[in-house]
């Protein structure tokens, strides 16, 4: 537990460190969050000081009934051999002391049943604590998650920056902690999009279009559907979908006539050699 405890403080040390760094200005929810893990760490100091008081009385009660036990044992050995002895001599002294033994056997008895219940309330005692520690360390984890996570503009614009300074890599993996971490922002459909563009350039051509049909379903209203639309339909020409492709470039330029993304789908359906709209059936 004082090792847990520990790494409770470490944890808040290292946010306290992070939040110096310019690029994860310090704010509010941040100070929030450092203050939950302290009174968390608080929390766990008392309850351990307690349970360890608790189960200091409980150990003590247990050494005192085993050293009761192991006197009474001893006694009904000695009464046992005496008693052998004593047998052929004298009836009346065997019933004295047949009954002391059995009064003794009950007393034994009696401790046993104390000594179980006891070890019982211990081994509960135990498990609770056990318990609590595994709850207590979930909770902290989540805390350091969240407190590892930059804030979403500026986890947006760094991904951003990467993504146009061409670092594929990092510019998906800071996309995907936004659309993980803030998935209702205004710019979650944003962060949507360039990690389809990420997987389009990587020629990742079926994951690239489910994630561009994220951005027309969930943000079909967003600033980036029709780009979403338009590289959906080249995604699936480049995938071997040409009717299906064909198809996403002629709604193109059906729901965005005007755009700059009709004029590119209007271009690629000519290259293709195919009319910009379907021709209605005779």
């Amino acid at each position: 537990m004082k090792t847990f405890c520990r790494r409770i403080l470490f944890v808040i040390l290292a946010a306290g460190l992070v939040g110096t760094t310019p690029a994860w200005a310090v704010n509010r929810e941040l100070v929030e969050l450092q203050t939950q893990v302290q009174q968390l760490s608080d929390q766990i100091t008392t309850l351990k000081q307690s349970l360890d008081e608790r189960l200091g009385v409980l150990k003590n009660l247990m050494d005192q009934n085993t050293e009761s036990i192991n006197k009474v044992t001893t006694s009904i050995t000695n009464i046992q051999t005496s008693l052998q002895k004593q047998q052929a001599d004298s009836g009346a002294r065997v019933d004295q002391l047949s009954g002391q033994l059995q009064t003794l056997n009950d007393s034994l008895d009696e401790l046993k049943a104390r000594l179980g219940k006891v070890s019982k309330q211990l081994e509960d005692l135990q498990a609770a604590q056990q318990t609590l520690a595994s709850q207590t360390s979930q909770q902290a984890a989540q805390t350091q998650a969240q407190l590892a996570v930059p804030p979403p503009d500026v986890l947006y614009n760094n991904g951003l920056r990467d993504y146009t300074g061409g670092n594929a890599d990092l510019a998906k993996q800071e996309f995907g902690d936004y659309v993980k971490n803030y998935p209702n922002t205004d710019l979650a459909g944003n962060a949507y999009f360039y990690l389809a563009e990420t997987d389009f350039k990587a020629g990742n051509y079926p994951q690239a279009v489910k994630e561009y049909d994220t951005v027309l379903q969930t943000f079909p209203d967003g600033t980036k559907a029709a780009s979403a639309e338009l590289k959906k339909g080249f995604a699936l020409i480049e995938s071997g979908q040409k009717d299906a492709g064909i198809a996403a470039l002629r709604h193109v330029v059906q729901r965005y006539p005007k755009s700059n993304e009709a004029l590119q789908a209007k271009d690629r359906l000519r290259k293709l050699g195919v009319a910009t709209a379907a021709s209605r059936p005779q």
